[in-house]
């Protein structure tokens, strides 16, 4: 198991810069930002996918550091209800899998994308429940009418570029948010579906990620190292539907925090061997989205801290 980063947790970091602290760290194994939600501050998406040159030099980067790229992340809604916004974030997908497969890299980190109702919708519906009447058969609908015919598609499109997994991030206000989704996806699409475990995501939809693993088991084709601080008292005013998000942390029920201050190292330590137990001895990347502290200083406080609770061989 190796601890590896987002790049884009650097976001305020020039290629060069990123990745000299990633060598300084002792990071070999980086995830960079392609478009959609991720600003791509380190690659320019069509310009190394369309320019052989362009992309060599970029390459160059990594390989005079020995660094080596382990996914690409273009977390997105290719089903936004708007026809325009769907087809921007569709094409970055396909760009980044093409891409993927031009570097030889087996993982590419996205979202499955929510579309909206039926109708005319402008804006996502997220259908986590028929708790009224109005939203009954919301849910049937768009996985019927936009997610399968979609993800039938995407994963064929994906194996022909060669890239064997498109880790779908397990995040709310997503169609495939819990485990129970994702499974359903892969059950219907193909094995080409994993989930991007990202912890952060679980803890605050109140999911145990312990036992996530051990139900998602050979379905986990990548996890984020990032850590969430659980603040009961706020919770208990509010519940972790907060729509404040971001809002200011002392008020919120919850927000993402550097490795370690959220969840101590006994959290950190049965994570890691329960990934390990269930068959995942791949890259841990550290995410960094803590309002609280500095990107480098975040990302260096998180490292150290996965050097003492993963197996280093």
């Amino acid at each position: 198991m190796r601890i590896g980063m987002f790049t884009d947790s650097l976001i305020g970091s020039s290629l060069d810069e990123a990745l000299d602290t990633s060598r300084d760290l002792g990071l070999r194994d980086l995830e960079i930002g392609t478009g959609n939600y991720s600003p791509a501050p380190h690659c320019d998406l069509r310009a190394v996918l369309g320019d052989k040159a362009a992309r060599d030099r970029w390459l160059d980067g990594f390989t005079r550091r020995g660094l080596s790229i382990c996914a690409l992340n273009c977390s997105g809604n290719p089903l936004h209800p708007d026809q325009e916004h769907a087809r921007q974030h569709d094409a970055v997908i396909r760009d980044t899998l093409r891409l993927a497969g031009e570097l030889g890299v087996s993982r590419v980190v996205t979202m499955s994308g929510c579309p909206g109702a039926p109708g005319d919708s402008s804006v996502p519906h997220w259908s986590i429940g028929a708790f009224l009447p109005d939203y009954e058969d919301v849910f049937t609908w768009q996985w019927e009418e936009r997610i399968l015919p979609y993800w039938h598609d995407l994963a064929a499109f994906a194996a022909a570029q060669g890239v064997e997994r498109v880790c779908l991030e397990l995040h709310p206000g997503m169609t495939v948010y819990n485990t129970y989704t994702l499974l359903r996806l892969r059950s219907e699409v193909g094995p080409v579906v994993f989930a991007n475990l990202d912890p952060s995501h679980l803890f605050w939809q109140g999911m145990d990620p312990l036992a996530v693993i051990a139900a998602l088991g050979d379905a986990i084709g990548y996890v984020h190292a990032k850590d969430t601080l659980i603040d009961l008292n706020n919770a208990a005013l509010n519940g972790f539907m907060d729509s404040r998000w971001l809002g200011k942390p002392g008020e919120m029920p919850w927000y993402f925090c550097t490795m370690g201050y959220g969840h101590d190292a006994g959290f950190w330590k049965a994570f890691a061997v329960k990934l390990r137990a269930h068959g995942y001895d791949g890259v841990l990347s550290i995410e960094h989205e803590d309002p609280l502290m500095t990107p480098l200083d975040g990302v260096r406080k998180s490292v150290r801290f996965l050097e003492e609770v993963i197996p280093a061989e």
